[in-house]
């Protein structure tokens, strides 16, 4: 399975129907451009919109991406001008973790989204690899023997984050509700200062990257 980025041209209608639409900047959010072509899409149609675009690598995905997005419609909303709602969403972004498990490495490996030295790396020994996302890209943080006790080192990995008030998550999973569930469960027990909580399943575009079994941990303070 592979994935492409958006074209220029859809970036552009989209900009123009914005325009129509009666808005006078448009404030274009990204997944990161290290993995993927998109926020470079977004940048070329950027040039041609009827109004000012400012486009922006979050150096995110999923919600880690969303929490900016959101940080950004908030600012909009309550009147602030496009640079303060880039600000918000890319201070949103900057103080945003996202870790995550896969059951195999092979998915990222196959689509360039992570080394082959790395795939084999985790083959070879067996072990269950924790995943973070890091400067946009994606790094091997730690190598865990079994599947439960790299589920049990996520968790705390979240926890250890989630200091303070005003702290939101969202639970990713790729074929794993129930895993995701109980997660979820344990993280709303433990984490004090939340004020939202999501899970979802991830669409097909992550999906198509990390393979069934995903179960990721996104904390974002507000």
């Amino acid at each position: 399975v592979t994935t492409s980025r958006p074209s220029p041209q859809v970036f552009a209608e989209t900009y123009r129907k914005a325009a129509e639409s009666g808005a006078s900047g448009i404030v274009s959010l990204h997944l990161s451009a290290e993995l993927s072509g998109t926020y470079d899409a977004a940048v070329l149609a950027a040039r041609e919109a009827p109004v000012p675009v400012r486009v922006v690598d979050t150096g995110m995905v999923a919600m880690a991406l969303g929490f900016s997005a959101l940080a950004a419609a908030e600012t909009a909303e309550s009147g602030g001008t496009m640079d303060e709602a880039v600000t918000a969403a890319e201070k949103r972004a900057g103080s945003t973790s996202a870790h995550f498990y896969v059951d195999t490495l092979d998915y990222l490996r196959r689509g360039g989204r992570i080394g082959a030295a790395q795939a084999l790396l985790g083959s070879a020994l067996a072990v269950k690899p924790l995943l973070q996302l890091q400067g946009g890209r994606i790094e091997l943080l730690e190598k865990v023997r079994t599947a439960s006790r790299a589920i049990a080192r996520l968790e705390e990995i979240a926890a250890e984050r989630a200091t303070g008030a005003g702290i939101d998550i969202a639970v990713h999973h790729l074929a794993a509700p129930e895993r995701a569930a109980a997660l979820a469960d344990r993280l709303r027990a433990r984490v004090t200062g939340l004020a939202d909580l999501h899970v979802s399943e991830v669409g097909a575009v992550i999906g198509a990257h990390t393979g069934p079994g995903l179960l990721g941990v996104v904390v974002s303070p507000r």
